[in-house]
Order: structure tokens, then sequence, then C-alpha cells
């Protein structure tokens, strides 16, 4: 009976829904299931004892008509599987006939093919005129998944539970799930994403910037090689996006894939072109590699790097797979490098033979020296290029350097593979200031979700700089054997990518042009960590190691104070433990949109300060022109870039800052940000402060 009234409670029928029950959801039953996979990779969390108002009846649950039609007519979100008393209530009845069912139609993507690893066999159901089919088998049509309205609530009904992971069968029951009213609890615009533009000709970049910002991405990271020669046509429209993304609070990085300069560089230059073991030119899928070790070539890669930094208002470079090739290793010579004469060279001065030689022979004795010999090479270029780059930031200070290298902890085959040794590149984080992104070989894409937080725990003891790890996440189709999808898409991405934003500190996606347009609404809440969200003292308490976005409308106090940083159905929020209330006062100006890391913001008078971090430059935007900015105390003139209606976006430094934006002119008072650490949480608002 404790259960049922609280159950009541929680959907409407002994009072209105309290806010922490739209976060939870609630599994009924003891029987263990994988729907907590499925609804906690949007940022759901398990309500033990029932207070949610969404609720899952797994396959053989009682489910008791008489108890659960009036929830559901009181606003109860339910999942609701195979056949059962409360199915059969709600018009879902199976028959005797029985459907193999492996190959399935979803409407979110009908052309998508979507195959069981195994085949099922089904009960036949028959649905009611009233329910939407979500799902259906290929050549029956049999509903698979369906939707079902009664009264202010609704049900998910499945045929059949999602599998053991919960991504096996239905990768699009989240999005039905939303169709039928649920609302994702978080959100988050700290995503990267990779840009090619040649996959976008002739777009709109303003359009596009929207789209991206609407599915969380911060930064677009622009392959840059299509930029390596001035163009007047390609430049205007690089200029154009990144105006465009700079409107709408998206970096934009240099994305540079060294040894790959550019097409017009290898035509060029053919005496500089790198090797394989087969003395071919090395022209491997769509790259086209450069000989990295020619002090000529490199001075003439240098000067074009160089120019191509200071001739756009790049926000940061990504210094993407600087090592050789292939995954396939020494045994196929004709994708192995390098075999350009100077690497030869210099393994011969030091040892006495040629490397070919070393490939013609497997038992060769100093195969493992070779190796080793490419690895440290590797490495030595890495350096040489980020020592480049920092000089480049000496001339933009503002500029954000990252590191692409594929993981070789996981896969430790890599090392030998490609030359890749992060054990030799972490220490450079203790000297340089850049991002080590890291990138999940095409070997392990088949291995799930739960691979990234095993990723994030092998480089654990390799540095102490944690904050600086990132991870990359291909959504591409892959070459082995998958189900029920070939590439990432539904369920299995939200999962990729909601462990990987509670195991690394920024999650990048290769690439924007392969996220499918059905993934996008959701992608915000999937890469939102939340480790806690309760109702203390007759607050909102939600604690966050990153920040995160809610939904709310209206003025809010956070910790305490009036909070500025807003948009019109979302408040943002900063990391550690916060606690929000509704507000009254009127807020001078918000901040609709921020990019950086939020530490804190305070409201004074006709003034609101905003304390930050962050690696590369941060975009703050507006819904009022500011009459003046302040960044630590110091009155600064900034460009203000117009972004639509009631939308100011202004770029600030790199770094860690104060900034003031004030409507009115100069400000008074110190500024009261600095007399509250960040995530300080009071049990009671301050006196004088409205509840």
């Amino acid at each position: 009976m404790r259960l049922l009234v609280s159950l009541l409670f929680a959907v409407g029928l002994l009072g209105a829904v309290r806010p922490e029950f739209r976060y939870a959801y609630h599994v009924v039953g003891d029987e263990p299931t994988s729907w907590p996979a499925v609804l906690s990779s949007i940022g759901l969390t398990p309500a033990a004892d029932g207070p949610s108002r969404l609720l899952v009846l797994p396959a053989g649950t009682s489910a008791d008509p008489a108890v659960w039609m009036p929830r559901i007519a009181a606003g109860a979100l339910v999942i609701l599987e195979g056949d059962s008393p409360l199915a059969e209530a709600l018009g879902i009845v199976a028959s005797r006939q029985r459907v193999t069912t492996r190959s399935v139609i979803d409407v979110a993507d009908p052309k998508l093919p979507i195959i069981w690893q195994e085949s099922l066999d089904l009960p036949r159901f028959t649905l009611p005129a009233a329910a939407k089919v979500y799902a259906h088998e290929r050549w029956s049509r049999m509903p698979l998944m369906a939707g079902l309205r009664h009264g202010a609530g609704a049900v998910l009904w499945l045929a059949v539970g999602p599998g053991k992971q919960g991504h096996e069968r239905f990768p699009y029951a989240l999005q039905a799930l939303v169709d039928l009213g649920l609302q994702p609890p978080y959100r988050t615009g700290r995503l990267w994403a990779f840009f090619d533009s040649s996959y976008r000709l002739r777009v709109d970049p303003d359009y596009f910037a929207e789209r991206w910002r609407r599915a969380g991405i911060g930064a677009l990271h622009v392959a840059a090689w299509h930029y390596h020669e001035p163009d007047p046509g390609r430049d205007d429209y690089l200029r154009k996006l990144i105006e465009a993304c700079h409107r709408r609070a998206i970096l934009v990085y240099a994305w540079v894939e060294l040894p790959h300069v550019s097409e017009q560089f290898w035509q060029q230059h053919p005496q500089w072109r790198e090797k394989t073991a087969l003395l071919q030119d090395a022209h491997l899928d769509w790259r086209k590699l450069m000989n990295l070790q020619n002090p000529d070539c490199v001075r003439a890669v240098a000067a074009g790097l160089s120019a191509l930094v200071r001739r756009f208002d790049w926000d940061g470079v990504n210094l993407a797979e600087l090592y050789f090739e292939s995954l396939e290793g020494i045994d196929n010579p004709a994708r192995f490098t390098p075999f350009n004469d100077n690497a030869r060279a210099a393994f011969s001065q030091a040892h006495g033979v040629d490397p070919l030689t070393i490939v013609k022979d497997r038992k060769h004795a100093l195969r493992a020296v070779w190796l080793d010999f490419r690895a440290h090479l590797a490495k030595q270029m890495q350096e040489e290029w980020l020592a480049r780059l920092e000089a480049e930031r000496r001339q933009k200070p503002h500029l954000d350097i990252v590191l692409t290298h594929v993981d070789d902890r996981f896969d430790t085959r890599m090392r030998e593979l490609i030359g890749a040794d992060a054990g030799r590149l972490l220490p450079l984080l203790d000297t340089h200031d850049f991002t080590f992104l890291i990138e999940d070989p095409a070997t392990i894409w088949h291995l799930g979700p739960q691979r990234y937080p095993q990723i994030a725990d092998k480089y654990k003891p390799l540095t102490t700089h944690r904050e600086k790890l990132a991870i990359d996440i291909n959504i591409v189709e892959r070459y082995q054997d998958v189900y029920p999808t070939k590439q990432q898409t539904g369920t299995e991405l939200f999962q990729l990518v909601n462990l990987s934003a509670k195991a690394f500190a920024r999650v990048a996606l290769y690439f924007e042009n392969s996220i499918l347009t059905q993934d996008l609404p959701l992608l915000p809440s999937a890469a939102a960590a939340v480790d806690r969200v309760e109702y203390v003292a007759n607050r909102l308490v939600i604690e966050s190691p990153r920040g995160v976005g809610i939904p709310w409308q209206g003025a809010a106090m956070v910790n305490g104070r009036l909070w500025p940083v807003a948009e019109e159905r979302t408040l943002w929020l900063p990391p550690g433990p916060v606690a929000i209330e509704p507000a009254t006062a009127t807020l001078p100006l918000r901040v609709l949109d921020f990019n950086g890391e939020l530490q804190t913001a305070a409201v004074r008078g006709g003034a609101v300060d905003l304390a930050y971090a962050s690696a590369g430059r941060a975009i703050a935007v507006l819904d009022v022109r500011p009459a003046m900015v302040e960044i630590d105390g110091v009155e600064v003139s900034l460009p203000i870039l117009d972004g639509g209606p009631g939308r100011y976006a202004m770029l600030l430094p790199r770094g860690q800052h104060l900034v003031t934006f004030s409507v009115h002119g100069s400000s008074k008072a110190p500024s009261p940000v600095s007399a509250s650490p960040v995530g300080a949480l009071h049990p009671t608002p301050p006196p004088g402060q409205p509840l």
C-alpha cells in the first residue's frame, strides 16, 4: 500500500508533481532489466521507492488495470512490455499466431536497416486504432513498439524488452518516449564535433550553426586542409562560418591532419611525398602523406600552417593523428610508413640496417628496434609541432591547442601498428598547455558503450592532468558485424555519449554530418553529467561535475542569489552542488548562453558578474546590449556580434576571469562573486532573500 500511495502522489492524484519526480524513473518489481541503462543515458535517475512520473512495467509484472489505469489517466508515463492484463485493458491483444522477428522498421528513420542479432518468435499483437505505431516487423508489419495516450498520461508498449544492454532491439525507444511527453531533465552545450565542408557544400552557415548549438555542440573542429592555400571563395565561406558559429556561442578550431597537408601541396611537391615500405607514394585512404622528416618540407609546411592560423579568426588548433600508417602494421608493406629517405637514413646510421630489409624478413632481429624507432619518431614529430603551435599562440594568445591521438592503452597493438604511444606523450602535459583528445581505434568500435569508462581507467595512472583528457567518439558505419545498426544511433549512441561524459572532461563527435537527424534533440541530454538530484528544504538540489542546464521558466535563485544565466526554458548551472528555487525579481539582463566553464554569477543593481575559466576563448550571449563591459575590474571594449533580436554575442579571453556586464555604465560596489565559493550550498536562503 505504501508503494501505491507513493505512486499516486507522484503522478498528481494527491497533489502536484514535485519537481524532482520529473528527473526520476521507477522500474516496478525485483527482476533486473536493462531499462536503467536506457533511461540513464539521457540523465534520468532511479527512484527507489517509486515517486516518479515515468514507470516501467517489465514483462511478467503484475499489472492490475484497476490500479494502473487511474495512474496513467492522472499523468503517469508507463513503459509496458509484452502481454498482460493492463495491455489487454488498453486494447493490445496477443493472438496465437507467431511471427519470426529480426528485421525492424522504425518511423524515426524508415530507411535505416535495423537488424536484431537473434531472431525472436513473438505473438502477433493487434492494437487499438488510436495507437501510434513507432516500430514494426519489416515483412508482416506486425507492431513491435507503439504509444497510446490515456487521460493526462500515456503508455509506451513494446512487444518484447529492449535487450540485455538496452540498445539491441529498439534504437529509438527514447525518441518515442519524448513523443509521448517525456522531457529530458538535463542538457549541456559542451560537446565538440568535427566538420568537413566537403560534406556541406553550399549550406547556410547560420542555419547549421543554430542546429549545432541546439544539439549541444560548443566547438566545431573544421577540416583546415581545404583552406591551407588562400582562395577567395573558400576563404569567404570559412569566415562566414566562423562568424555564424561565434554568434551562437560555438568556438571554431582548425582541424589539422598532418602529415596530410592539402591536395595542392601534394601535387606541387612530389619530391616530399611520404613513402610506403614498397617505396610507393603514401596516398592511403583519403590522406596524402608528406615527409615530415625532410627539413625543406617541414619549413614549407610550417610556413603554410602559420599563415593558415593567422588568416582566420580561429579559437584553437587541433593537431590530429600525427603518427604513421597503418592499422594493418608491418605485415602490409603497401600501407606501412615511414620509408622516406630521411627516416631510412637515420635508422641506417644508428643501426647499420636499412629498415626495408626488416620488412622483408619477419624474423629479423631488429624488428622490435625499428618499431620502437618509429614510435619515438612519431612522438618527436608531435612534440615539435606542438611547439610550433605554442609559438603561434604567442601571436594569438586566445588560441587553445588540442592533440588528437589514437588510443593505444585499450588496444595495445596501436604502438606497433601506427607508432602511437600515449605513455611517451602524456608527460608533456606537465610542461605544455593542451588537451589530449583520445580517439578510439576502429578495431574496437564494436565493443559497446562500456569501453569508454574502461579506456578512461587505462589513462588515469599516466597523468595527474585528468581534466585535460578528452574522448573522441567515431559515429560511423562500422566494418564489424554489429547489431542492431551498422552506425551508432539512438540508445546506443546516447549510452556512448553519456558514459563518455561521465568518464572524461570533454566529449568530441566524429563527425557532425554523420549524426542522424533523429538523434540531435537528445544529444545535449546524453552529454550532461549529473551526480545527484534531490529536494532539500523546499529547494531543488543538483550536483554536477561540469555544470548543466535544467528545464526552467521564470526567474530563479541559485544558492540564495538571483541567478542571471538562463534562456527562456533552460536554467544554466555551475559545477558542484547548487540549490535552486523560484524567484520573482527582475533581471537587468540575462546571459542566455555561455560556452566557458561557468563558476558562479551574481546580479548587482544594473550589472551582472560572471566568473569563468576557459581553455580557449569563451562566448557569452546576452539578451541586452551592454553599455559597459569590465574584465577583472578593467573596462574593455569588445566587439558585439548581433545574433538576431535580443541576442548579443561577445568573445571573452581565455583563462580564468571575472567579467561584468552593465546596462547603465560603470559598476559601483565590489563584486560579491568572490565572497561565495564555487558550489557553496546554503541549507536555507540568506536573510532578506525571497523564497
